[in-house]
């Protein structure tokens, strides 16, 4: 089966579209994965300073 020069090129623009939602995707998952770790870090460093301050009482 060959296909026609229109349905190729409707072809091409779904599979870009499709790339770039897919890359989209994995931008989000990354940033909110770094967000998370920054915030959890965020919080383990305070939980450390005021274990510290507690113990120094």
């Amino acid at each position: 089966m060959r296909l026609t020069p229109e349905q190729l090129a409707a072809r091409t623009r779904r599979n870009r579209a499709l790339a770039a939602v897919l890359v989209v995707f994995i931008i989000l998952v990354f940033a909110t994965t770094i967000l998370k770790l920054q915030g959890n870090s965020d919080e383990a460093a305070a939980s450390a300073a005021r274990q510290t301050a507690a113990q120094g009482q």
